[in-house]
């Protein structure tokens, strides 16, 4: 079984890129520039999508919120 990536997971919730990117106060060009290239996810966006979605900011950003969050 494959592991989804969490920026995936959460579009997916949030029913497409389109709708994450309006939720969460950025476009829709953003989202797509963070999956073309493998970005971080900005920290402040994170709990957004948190919020949003409930994919964890700690599965989009490990580095910042280590994985005992959420």
């Amino acid at each position: 079984m494959t592991e989804q990536n969490p920026l995936k997971k959460a579009i997916s919730i949030a029913q497409g890129q389109k709708a994450l990117a309006k939720k969460i106060g950025v476009t829709q060009q953003c989202i797509s520039l963070w999956i073309t290239k493998n970005a971080a996810v900005p920290a402040e966006h994170a709990i957004k999508i948190e919020t949003e979605t409930g994919v964890s900011r700690a599965e989009l950003r490990p580095d910042l919120f280590g994985a005992t969050h959420g």
